[in-house]
């Protein structure tokens, strides 16, 4: 076992048990991690002051940051260890190569250190202390906050490094036995390498926390009333399951309906209508003379929105190929033009309806008329115009689905994006690499996802529409 299923075993059991013995061939590269692996060799390079070298050789010449180091032991009773190390960094002190030591470091994204992070840095300094011949009494945990590099010093008392050993009798158990059982908490697996082959596995079973809406605090209420999977919950009666779910106050019958009527969906394969005259009858009138498809491809770390995609549509059957796409892209140093050519576009058609998918488009940009100082009539009647197809769609419809997802959604309608296993996190992954390489192949790439991702919301807007036209 190593670091890496140390890290994994934290977060779910499966997903280490995987990573040590599952097939290659049902994991699906994660473009999380390459983003990870990228942001972590910026900061530390930064840290480091650019002197960082690789292995046992930059040990030995005492460089102040050193990564892939590989260390391999027998250790604690008799289970054969092995640690990798994010990064060393060089400080004071007496070891085998001279009068100098390295401590652990790991990288952390956002504020909060973790489990994860401290556990990571007791593990290594385990049996970093050993080959270096030199106790460490510390690890570094560094970030970035505001542009700035943040050094947390931990200091690895004898409580957290008792805690690890634990953990680690626990991890070796783990992966010497049989598969771990799905986790509960599914909303772990949205980035998770593994999710793909658990998903299977979870609808086969019938597991509740796969119907929208049930996360496992949900699960567990129902699993105690005797709803034990998605079979059961869809043949409930409505009004027991609503005196069962009190936790949702006035809300519980309500949400008793819709959790049954989204099971039967699900295992049925039909969606179910609701009844939503209303926002549907107004999605036909106003986008009868023209309309906007707005797509976001954005750097959520940075708070940066990197390319603005519009699609505009003057016909609702116009062949897709014959539609005008515009991608604008938002350069750090150049936001005032990106700014004006999205108001531009927008104002050019003042009546025009700008349809979205989730509410991150129309935040977007009311942020961009307050930077251009339009006064407040001008931004109320902007944002007036945007609707979100994401909140349409989940009042209009009870889809056999798992999540109402932009992806999830129109890939049930039958929409394929030309790019394949693509999303806003490899979209993102390819603008890292443009700004580091400036290839424009990677700048390609990303056009023609977000235009996808523009003709997949016009597919949903179509499915809305021809059903209303069909029940008119």
């Amino acid at each position: 076992m190593n670091s890496l299923h140390l890290k994994s075993f934290i977060r779910c059991k499966r997903k280490a048990w995987l990573d040590f013995k599952g097939k290659r061939s049902c994991e699906v590269w994660s473009p999380h991690k390459a983003i990870d692996k990228i942001n972590q060799f910026q900061i530390f390079y930064e840290f480091c002051n650019g002197e960082i070298y690789t292995g046992l050789k930059a040990c030995k010449n005492g460089y102040r940051g050193v990564i892939g180091l590989k260390i391999n032991e027998i250790f604690f009773q008799n289970i054969n260890a092995e640690i990798r190390p994010q990064l060393l960094v060089k400080t004071k002190g007496i070891s085998k190569w001279g009068p100098y030591k390295y401590l652990p470091a790991v990288y952390k994204l956002g504020h909060k250190t973790t489990k994860e992070h401290l556990f990571d840095l007791a593990f290594s300094s385990l049996l970093l202390g050993t080959f270096q011949e030199s106790k460490i009494e510390k690890g570094l945990v560094i970030s970035s906050v505001g542009n700035k590099v943040n050094v947390e010093e931990i200091y690895l008392n004898k409580k957290l490094r008792k805690k690890v050993l634990n953990v680690l009798l626990s991890l070796n158990e783990c992966l010497e036995g049989f598969m771990p059982e799905i986790t509960q908490d599914r909303k772990k697996c949205t980035i998770c390498s593994w999710q793909k082959f658990c998903d299977k596995e979870a609808k086969e079973n019938g597991y509740l926390t796969d119907i929208d809406g049930i996360g496992s605090k949900t699960a567990s209420l129902l699993k105690t009333n005797g709803i034990s999977n998605t079979q059961s919950l869809a043949s409930h009666n409505e009004k027991k399951l609503g005196e069962k779910l009190s936790k949702f106050n006035d809300q519980k019958y309500e949400k008793a309906s819709v959790f049954i009527k989204q099971a039967q969906a699900y295992i049925s394969g039909e969606p179910y209508c609701i009844s939503n005259k209303k926002d549907t009858n107004d999605l036909l009138e106003k986008t009868c003379s023209g309309f906007y498809i707005f797509d976001i491809e954005s750097n959520p770390d940075d708070k940066h929105d990197f390319l603005y995609g519009f699609l505009k549509i003057n016909n609702l059957f116009t062949k897709n190929e014959d539609l005008i796409y515009e991608p604008i892209l938002n350069l750090e140093n150049n936001k005032k033009e990106s700014y004006r050519q999205i108001t531009e576009l927008l104002f050019a058609n003042k009546e025009w309806p700008v349809l979205h998918y989730g509410e991150t488009e129309k935040i977007a940009i009311i942020n961009i008329a307050k930077n251009l100082n339009l006064s407040f009539e001008e931004i109320d009647s902007l944002t007036s115009r945007f609707i979100d197809l994401h909140t349409l769609i989940r009042k209009s419809w009870i889809l056999p689905l798992k999540n109402y997802g932009l992806k999830t959604v129109s890939n049930w309608l039958g929409f394929e994006w030309v790019q394949k296993n693509v999303s806003g996190s490899k979209a993102l992954y390819w603008w890292i690499q443009y700004q580091i390489t400036e290839n424009e192949i990677f700048l390609k790439k990303i056009i023609q996802y977000n235009k996808d991702d523009c003709l997949a919301t016009l597919q949903i807007a179509k499915y809305l529409i021809k059903n209303q036209l069909n029940k008119n």
